[in-house]
């Protein structure tokens, strides 16, 4: 089954803070603890998904690897996940949240805070981009240089929104909190309704006067060159984070990031198996028969290789350092070379009666025979 997306989990954008992170986790640990869920295993699930989560982003070596590669870099960089197996291990690994001063006591003490986002703009959207490599590129890693189009910080405003002229004032609404409280009475006693207020839209601050060139976002529609170094050996569908390249926030908020998915390009001679290269080479018979050097290309040009005398039909050879470069670890993979006995489709009546003669030498007729043999010895047959 495929693992779902880490950030998708928790449900945090890519910028969560590790109180946002934990505070994420805390909700869909009670959602889906087994306690309220007995007999559920879509529930268990579900909750062995979330710990496993956020005992990786919670990392910062993990999330790193995470962030750039995936699941793919933390499982290659010896990095990888718990993988919980019993909720019981869960309760182990995180003695400091489920025991003690844990995340559930502060649910149940009642405890509570509110985040403000006062001072601070919405944040920019994140971008994602197909990036296309070859096999050469990924077997040695590369730099490719690609046009973003995306939303960039006003240079005009300095990204406030305001003309230059005039400054950001208090919201009048809110008074600078970016909430609005309202009370209501029932039966039931006095309730405390607090809201984003709608005139700042929770920043606390609004413009008198907005810079003509953005509008008052504090940003417009631009393009961006960037260098995306790829590392050696990543695989198809793995993909890296950019931080803070994708759109520009609203009005200084902070910036989006940037996924590139990367998507291996078929290549004309090789097959990838992991980091290892795979080739098909045809030879002739006399080829396979008497031995030969033959030229075979690489990732890296040609090569010379040696056939050895009497080499069968399907026969793997292995080029040592052929392939790709190990993902995040030292080494690198093989070049294997299957050897086929390439079958003309037409001869001359020339080179038939050779052929029909050759059939009739001693070595070349008991051959099959001998080859039969070694099968049915093989299988016990």
């Amino acid at each position: 089954m495929t693992k779902r997306d880490y950030y998708s989990v928790l449900n945090v954008d890519r910028n969560a803070s590790k109180e946002e992170l934990k505070k994420a986790y805390r909700k869909l640990a009670m959602k889906y603890h087994p306690d309220r869920n007995p007999d559920d295993k879509e529930a268990e699930e579900k909750f062995k998904e979330a710990a496993e989560a956020y005992d990786v982003l919670n990392n910062d070596e993990k999330r790193v690897k995470y962030d750039r590669f995936g699941h793919d870099g933390v499982k290659a960089s010896g990095f990888g996940s718990s993988g919980f197996t019993d909720v019981n291990d869960i309760f182990s690994h995180f003695s400091d949240i489920f025991g003690g001063s844990s995340i559930f006591d502060d649910i149940f003490g009642g405890r509570t805070q509110r985040g403000r986002r006062r001072g601070a703009g919405s944040p920019g959207a994140d971008l994602r981009i197909n990036l296309k490599l070859t096999l050469e590129e990924i077997a040695a890693g590369t730099t490719k240089k690609i046009r973003i189009k995306k939303q960039v910080k006003c240079d005009r405003c300095n990204g406030t929104g305001a003309d230059k002229s005039t400054s950001l004032k208090t919201c009048p609404v809110c008074n600078g909190l970016g909430e609005v409280k309202s009370v209501s009475r029932s039966v039931f006693g006095q309730f405390v309704n607090i809201t984003t207020c709608h005139n700042c839209d929770g920043e606390g601050r609004v413009i008198d006067i907005p810079c003509p060139k953005c509008m008052g976002d504090g940003r417009y529609q631009g393009e961006k060159m960037l260098d995306v170094n790829v590392p050696a050996g990543v695989n198809d569908g793995s993909y890296m984070t950019l931080r803070r390249e994708g759109n520009a926030g609203k009005r200084g908020g902070e910036d989006g990031s940037i996924i590139v998915v990367f998507e291996e390009l078929p290549h004309k001679y090789f097959v990838r198996t992991e980091d290892e290269i795979v080739y098909n080479l045809f030879i002739t018979y006399p080829q396979a028969v008497l031995g030969a050097e033959v030229e075979v290309p690489t990732l890296n040009g040609k090569a010379v290789l040696k056939i050895d005398a009497g080499t069968q039909p399907g026969k793997l050879l292995k080029m040592r350092g052929k392939g790709i470069k190990h993902l995040n670890s030292s080494g690198v993979g093989n070049q294997i070379v299957k050897v086929n006995v390439a079958v003309p489709q037409k001869i001359n009546s020339k080179e038939k009666e050779l052929l029909k003669q050759l059939s009739e030498m001693p070595n070349i007729k008991d051959s099959s025979k001998a080859e039969e043999k070694s099968f049915f010895k093989r299988f016990h047959l």
